[in-house]
């Protein structure tokens, strides 16, 4: 372990790539420009929340047990290490669909590149630290309750195994921050907060777009040669054929994600061209949700409620959607429109064949079984169970660890079966009545199924709990959490981030996460749909 001040750093984002001209702080069009040199605003009274002794383990850095004034300092945007480049990327993006131009990095800072024993470089980049020339019309702070949400959900993402950025660190500033939670035009004071987030490179599908959309091909070719040289060597020294694997390994990686979210059960909420991570993570944990009642067509986002554009369901076709966007905005490194095509085209057979896996491995089979896309076979009943899963209120992630505790090996009345799933479901009376005999059916057909893999209950249930968890970052626990440490009190939200360290284990002390969403928190605000306002 180091301490802070030993730790090394590089600057290779910095260093390779053209920088702002103008070095002042204020909102303004950054041009032929891939960011801006820009400093962390001093905290009042900093205190730590929380961290993650994971990614403090991994940066190989001592925790705030052993340099507690040091690491709140640090995190807090107070002080620069030697070696840190504080900066803020540009970038554009489509939101919701239409091009917005350039964005940036609004309330984002990076620190620079930590440099494990092991040679890894990690982008240490404060969330919440302050204006850059990008924060638009915002100041550049955040609040207590989107920064609780991200610093938990980052690491409970890491835990459940799906590609995401990290966090480090939660920190409360000692500043009050002015937000309008549903911009319903009641702005009120809340508690400030930094999240220091972790990555390999918070790089987005923006920070290429913004280049594309100028017409600036040689800040473009630039930062697509950084990309590869800094991220993807193995792929060797950039040109055109180069740029195309790239590209195939940039559809791979986000098929790759995509899938994890659908497994979970997670709803990203804002998946703007801007929040796509180049590297295939999980970034930017806004107005996320996680699927309690199973409606493919939810969404968690307050700003997507009238055409759930981002809802479950939906995730993998945007994702291509925002995948063609990146293909326009490399094409003019290119000039392969058919060859660009097909390679989005393989993207919708990766997804579509990866998500067909997934969901077998869900309900404890061996392979899948017929033809993608032909409802027959496995993909009938499949496509059966999420059918029925909508006729009464299903929690999804309960529901799918009581299919693995059936015993199948047995004959046995199929209503015996459908009991022990009863606790999946939030209106119960619902399933011994009207949506009885649909559910029957499915059973004694998955049953059947189940039978022909010549899989134990045992091994089932096994290989079914591996995959599905048991605990997930419901938003009602997170905001149990939130209400906490808007008093300064962390214990909740540690509480919390050690029963996400085990996901998929049974914790008998730790029962009452895993319970569906209680009926109080049905409708209240941060438990079921939520803003981007931070």
């Amino acid at each position: 372990m180091k301490t802070l001040g030993s730790l090394k750093f590089r600057n290779r984002f910095v260093d390779s790539l053209p920088a702002d001209s103008d070095g002042s702080n204020h909102c303004r069009q950054v041009l032929e420009a891939c960011y801006s040199r820009v400093k962390p605003v001093r905290a009042s009274a900093p205190s730590l929340i929380a961290y993650s002794r994971e990614m403090a383990q991994t940066l190989e850095l001592s925790t705030p047990l052993e340099e507690p004034e040091t690491f709140v300092e640090v995190f807090s945007g107070n002080r620069i290490l030697p070696g840190m480049s504080p900066y803020a990327a540009c970038y554009g993006g489509h939101q919701f669909g239409n091009w917005a131009g350039q964005l940036g990095d609004g309330r984002a800072i990076g620190l620079g590149e930590v440099v494990t024993s092991e040679g890894q470089g990690w982008e240490l980049q404060l969330k919440g630290a302050g204006p850059t020339p990008y924060s638009r019309r915002g100041d550049g702070f955040a609040v207590m309750r989107s920064s609780v949400r991200e610093f938990l959900c980052s690491e409970a993402m890491f835990h459940l195994g799906v590609p995401t950025t990290r966090a480090l660190s939660l920190i409360n500033t000692g500043d009050r921050v002015v937000r309008d939670m549903f911009y319903s035009g009641n702005p009120a004071p809340e508690p400030g907060a930094v999240v220091c987030r972790v990555a390999p490179s918070f790089l987005r599908f923006g920070n290429f777009e913004i280049f594309a959309a100028r017409g600036d091909v040689d800040t473009l070719q630039k930062l697509v040669d950084y990309t590869i040289k800094a991220h993807y060597p193995h792929l060797g020294e950039p040109s055109q054929e180069v740029y195309l694997e790239w590209f195939k390994q940039v559809c791979r990686d986000t098929a790759t994600m995509i899938v994890h979210w659908m497994r979970v059960g997670f709803v990203h909420g804002v998946m703007n061209t801007d929040n796509m991570s180049i590297l295939g993570l999980t970034i930017d944990y806004g107005p996320y949700g996680w699927l309690e009642g199973y409606d493919p067509g939810w969404t968690p986002n307050t700003t997507d409620a009238g055409r759930s554009r981002y809802c479950y369901g939906n995730q993998p076709r945007i994702a291509l959607w925002n995948l063609a966007r990146l293909a326009e905005a490399i094409y003019p490194l290119l000039k392969e429109g058919d060859i660009l095509g097909d390679i989005l085209n393989s993207y919708a057979e990766t997804s579509a064949r990866s998500y067909a896996e997934m969901m077998v491995e869900k309900i404890g089979l061996q392979q899948f079984q017929g033809e993608l896309g032909e409802e027959s076979g496995d993909g009938e009943l499949i496509s059966d169970l999420q059918r029925v899963m909508q006729l009464a209120e299903t929690d999804m992630t309960i529901l799918f660890r009581k299919l693995a505790e059936l015993p199948l090996e047995k004959d046995g009345a199929p209503e015996e079966l459908l009991e022990l799933l009863m606790d999946a479901f939030y209106e119960q009376d619902d399933l011994k009545s009207e949506y009885k005999e649909e559910w029957l059916d499915w059973l004694l057909r998955y049953r059947t199924r189940a039978r022909q893999d010549g899989t134990s209950d045992e091994e089932r249930r096994m290989k079914m709990n591996a995959v599905n968890p048991k605990y997930v970052m419901r938003n009602y626990i997170a905001q149990l959490a939130i209400d906490k440490a808007e008093k300064g009190d962390g214990s909740l939200v540690d509480e919390i981030l050690e029963v996400m360290r085990h996901p998929y284990d049974e914790q008998p002390k730790h029962e009452e996460w895993a319970k569906k969403r209680p009926e109080w928190a049905r409708h209240r605000p941060g438990c079921s749909m939520l803003s981007c306002s931070s």
